[in-house]
């Protein structure tokens, strides 16, 4: 069974945060190389902080996936470290969260013989449900054209704001991500028609066979 949870910077463990960074490093700087800031093994930055708070997928209470979310009336990567790759900014009004780090560690779902769960599918469904049970209206990222692609394969039907180019020269899009009625049942659909889901926050994943 998979689960998913959230929580606050203050409130992991110095082990979690340890794995947790550890498999940043390993997705964000060894896997993709992104300009990232990475000591002792681990990629962490500023906008890790009490501000914080992680969503977290599990495995045998080993961690496979995450993402990080930072209210954007606080400190976010939108407006500070992205910022300078865009001509304009102009984030959606309300009350948003800013999903950054998203990370499915391909290493551990091997080890984990996790290859025939819709991983990204789940985190994505756990993502929507995270931002509604804490009546929020959305959610906003930099991502790249790839992931743009998996949002929308995926049935997330994510909206670009403004177009930037990143420190490697390659198109990069501010989005939101609705959390409406219809993009929920749209991720809720493909999900369940494969795993048992409870409906409400944190969410388990129970395959169907």
């Amino acid at each position: 069974m998979l689960n998913f949870f959230n929580a606050k910077y203050i409130q992991l463990s110095e082990k979690n945060k340890n794995d947790l960074f550890f498999l940043r490093k390993r997705s964000f700087k060894d896997r993709l190389n992104w300009s990232v800031i990475c000591k002792n093994n681990k990629e962490f930055d500023e906008y890790d902080n009490k501000n914080v708070d992680y969503l977290l997928g599990s495995y045998q209470d080993r961690i496979v996936c995450g993402v990080r979310f930072i209210d954007i009336k606080n400190n976010n990567m939108i407006t500070g470290t992205f910022y300078k790759y865009f001509k304009q900014i102009n984030l959606p009004k309300g009350n948003y969260f800013e999903a950054s780090r998203l990370f499915v560690d391909k290493e551990r779902v091997v080890q984990f013989e996790l290859n025939k769960y819709s991983i990204s599918l789940m985190l994505f469904l756990s993502m929507i449900y995270y931002v509604r049970n804490h009546n929020y209206d959305g959610l906003c990222a930099i991502i790249s054209y790839q992931m743009l692609i998996i949002f929308r394969r995926a049935g997330w039907n994510v909206d670009i704001i403004n177009k930037g180019i990143s420190e490697k020269n390659e198109v990069i899009y501010l989005i939101t991500m609705p959390i409406d009625g219809k993009n929920t049942y749209l991720l809720e659909k493909k999900v369940k028609s494969k795993y048992k889901v409870n409906d409400r926050w944190p969410l388990n994943f129970l395959s169907r066979w």
